[in-house]
């Protein structure tokens, strides 16, 4: 029980997230997976390393953002062959305040067989009939296992041990706010990459990386093919193909970036006029996907907490006492609304208790939807 609450703690400590000072996707941080010493997958023959494969195709993605959109911040968490720390990693990300952050890395297994690419996302096993976290174990360990380089990992994760499954549980407590954005990204990225030299598409999936764990931002991890395959590996190994893999992965970003920039200028505009007019913002200007609050009541307020796949009990210990609304918010995504109220001003005076237990939550107001909403407290007279 020490050691859940220890890795807890650490959960809502790493998972305060910042915003960018402008609307809009500004900052992307782009993650070339293992270097320096940690070479990450090598090929059967010992001539690549995913560590100089990812580098490269990190680099070239980065280009392509920098010269389509000059105003985008585009970080490399790791620009050179060196080797950085995953908690590093998000940090950068964290520090930079970034909308997003794309891992790349390239995959590999003890059989030659296997091929193709995938995209994963924070969370349990895609598989419901598999045990959580046994499904996809190999690769899991094998991602986080690089914490074993660093110094004194024990303490920097809280006790995280990358070869124990019982670790994997406790990475439940963090179901961050930006599932549904991640697995938006994920799915442009799944699609996009159809187009690229590798054709195999292996999904979506919901893993428990530790890369991705502290992170505050949406977040998606890509295994772009098998070192261990030599199909694969012959198109790795090929400049112009690693090219037209990173533009497979600009074409996604550029698709999401529209999307996300169309969203929230949208809202901005309409809690703008609101605001002007003195009017609280009218749901039906954001257009928000169709979705009803479990009591049925029509429009509540209230602090949007953690959104996933799993139906959690409204029991559960990640609850820490509060009872949700549970709102559908089509896709399978289940979002978890706490201090919910009637009262746009009820709800948001429980601004301090929650944030002090969830420092990521953020306000929404539900009504045929849930989104952020923008509530602009009255001046004391």
């Amino acid at each position: 029980m020490k050691r859940a609450i220890g890795i807890l703690a650490g959960l809502l400590l790493f998972s305060v997230s910042g915003g960018s000072a402008d609307i809009g996707l500004n900052t992307v941080v782009i993650d070339a997976g293992h270097g320096g010493t940690d070479p990450g997958a090598v090929s059967l023959d010992r001539k690549t390393y995913e560590k100089t494969l990812t580098l490269d195709i990190s680099r070239k993605l980065a280009d392509k953002i920098r010269k389509e959109y000059p105003k985008v911040n585009v970080v490399l968490s790791r620009p050179e062959d060196k080797f950085v720390a995953l908690e590093e990693r998000a940090s950068c990300a964290n520090g930079k305040n970034a909308d997003l952050f794309i891992s790349i890395h390239i995959n590999s297994t003890k059989s030659s067989s296997p091929n193709g690419y995938s995209v994963h996302v924070l969370g349990q096993s895609s598989n419901k009939n598999r045990d959580l976290f046994a499904y996809n174990m190999d690769v899991c360990k094998r991602e986080n296992s690089v914490i074993l380089l660093e110094d004194d990992y024990n303490t920097k994760y809280q006790g995280f041990d990358p070869a124990d499954p019982e670790s994997f549980i406790f990475m439940q407590l963090l179901q961050n706010s930006h599932l549904e954005q991640s697995l938006e990204f994920a799915q442009l990225v799944s699609e996009k990459l159809v187009a690229g030299p590798i054709k195999a598409n292996r999904g979506i999936w919901q893993n428990p990386f530790l890369v991705l764990w502290r992170t505050s931002m949406p977040s998606v991890l890509v295994e772009l093919g098998f070192i261990s395959n030599s199909s694969d590996l012959a198109s790795l190994r090929d400049s112009q193909k690693r090219d037209k893999l990173a533009d497979c992965l600009f074409e996604a970003f550029k698709e999401y970036k529209k999307r996300y920039d169309a969203s929230v200028n949208i809202a901005k505009r309409e809690t703008s006029v609101a605001e002007e007019a003195g009017k609280e913002p009218s749901p039906k200007a954001v257009k928000p996907k169709p979705a009803q609050s479990e009591n049925g009541n029509g429009e509540q307020f209230g602090w949007q907490i953690m959104a996933g796949k799993a139906k959690i009990p409204s029991n559960d210990r990640r609850f820490l006492g509060f009872k949700p609304t549970v709102v559908d918010a089509g896709n399978g995504i289940l979002k978890y609304v706490i201090g919910v109220s009637d009262s746009a001003e009820k709800a948001y005076a429980n601004k301090v208790e929650i944030r002090k237990k969830y420092p990521d939550a953020f306000f929404v107001r539900i009504s045929n939807g849930v989104f952020p909403y923008t509530y602009k407290p009255a001046k004391q007279k």
